[in-house]
């Protein structure tokens, strides 16, 4: 496996690893984010055992000692699994999270204090960077769940939001709604909800440029537009499943 490291946006880099052995043929990639600034963070910290590569991908860009801030999606092992690895590298970062996940999960797990941050509460990385943070609880799942949002370049930190299984290119315009509709098929990753649709519509008045995501491209393009179709999706699967549900209790 190796890590490729890809500019998303202006100061915003992918690393991105590729494994092929995860619903082959296609594969599945995992990707981290690099939010250049004056107090450098990074969204996602990988998998612990692929902190190596990732690791050394980000010793392409800047010394891993300079990372400040560590944020994720929510509490899983892709997403935060080599926090304390990167938390030993970097002395002065610290990892940052919503109250939920603080609480229940980094308060214990983290090496060093971590940060609870309110919903919307924004980190100041210096560098003209603005990084926001927003709950999004059960949304695509995680009790903890959250999105970052760099307010500068309009680049939405999605997490497992529009997940979808393949090697694409880092950065596309094209259909990122179809393929994420694809994959929760598969793999049903969604923890289905009635507030899905209206969290998602949510993150759509922000109009990102820019869709990051931790599984499968980057998206550059109306992201609002995007958002709103993902989230008629889930509508459309909760509805469904509620109905199945009340065919049973009339049964």
């Amino acid at each position: 496996m190796e890590t490729k490291i890809d500019e998303i946006a202006d100061g915003i880099y992918r690393l991105s690893t590729y494994v092929p052995d995860i619903a082959p043929p296609a594969g599945f990639t995992f990707n981290q984010f690099l939010v250049l600034g004056d107090e450098p963070l990074m969204f996602h910290t990988g998998l612990r055992k692929m902190f190596a590569l990732n690791r050394d991908a980000l010793a392409r860009i800047i010394e891993p000692e300079r990372l400040r801030w560590i944020g994720f999606g929510h509490f899983e092992a892709d997403e935060c699994g080599a926090m304390n690895e990167w938390l030993a590298v970097a002395p002065q970062a610290t990892a940052a999270h919503g109250q939920t996940g603080v609480y229940v999960s980094l308060n214990d797990f983290a090496d060093r204090a971590p940060r609870v941050l309110k919903d919307g509460e924004v980190i100041d990385i210096g560098g003209g960077k603005r990084v926001r943070f927003i709950d999004t609880p059960h949304t695509p799942h995680g009790w903890d769940a959250g999105v970052m949002y760099e307010e500068s370049t309009g680049t939405l930190l999605c997490g497992d939001l529009f997940t979808q299984l393949g090697n694409d290119r880092a950065l596309t315009d094209g259909d990122v709604v179809g393929p994420a509709i694809a994959a929760e098929d598969l793999f049903k990753y969604a923890a289905l909800n009635p507030g899905m649709g209206t969290t998602i519509r949510e993150l759509a008045k922000l109009a990102p440029r820019t869709l990051a995501l931790m599984h499968g491209p980057s998206f550059s393009g109306d992201g609002a537009a995007a958002l709103r179709a993902l989230a008629e999706d889930y509508d459309r699967r909760v509805s469904a499943q509620m109905a199945e549900a009340m065919q049973r209790l009339a049964a």
